[in-house]
């Protein structure tokens, strides 16, 4: 998963510009405000992105992007506890890494299992996320759905919390265990191991 350091200076800029887009939403967010927050003035990001539309969409391809590699990694793990804390793991590291992208995502989880919405029509992030963890939308397997969606949650607005805390290695394995119970599995402590 190691990118050439141009396209991880891009992929920073993207995750400024994302927890911008999350923080105040497309329409109340300036191309001003998204050049200030990544240290560019306004014609010099619009030389690089052309519009305010082309820099939202170029934060959401690379949030899609990085969830295809993840979610690549963690189904070579049969399905299962042992698939299920690889997922976790790559994604508590994503979300500490990356929180804007994850602010931006995570709206994504309120669609999670919503029944009019064909394959088709669910974020990427979705798709990869019920196919990772196993959901078929199909079954109605209502109790791994929500499970899920709780596990997302919580991943949010801990990595979030613990970036803004400054504490994303102090936090990281009890991000980790919140999110295995949250799942339904048993994390025991490094104490009780």
């Amino acid at each position: 998963m190691a990118r050439a350091p141009r396209q991880e200076a891009e992929d920073r800029l993207l995750d400024r510009v994302a927890g911008v887009f999350a923080r105040h939403g497309y329409d109340h967010t300036s191309v001003k405000d998204l050049a200030d927050a990544v240290g560019l003035s306004k014609a010099g990001l619009l030389h690089h992105y052309p519009t305010k539309q082309a820099l939202f969409e170029a934060a959401r391809d690379v949030g899609r992007t990085h969830s295809r590699e993840l979610f690549a990694h963690a189904t070579r793990v049969p399905e299962g506890p042992a698939r299920d804390r690889r997922a976790v793991e790559l994604l508590v590291d994503f979300a500490l890494d990356r929180p804007g992208l994850i602010a931006l995502e995570s709206r994504a989880i309120s669609l999670l299992g919503v029944d009019d919405l064909d394959g088709d029509r669910l974020d990427a992030l979705s798709q990869h996320v019920l196919t990772a963890f196993g959901v078929d939308r199909g079954t109605g397997d209502t109790e791994r759905l929500v499970r899920v969606v709780g596990m997302l949650s919580a991943l949010a607005v801990l990595s979030l919390a613990a970036n803004h805390a400054g504490e994303k290695t102090a936090w990281r394995p009890h991000i980790i265990a919140t999110c295995l119970d949250a799942l339904g599995h048993r994390d025991p402590s490094p104490r009780e191991a």
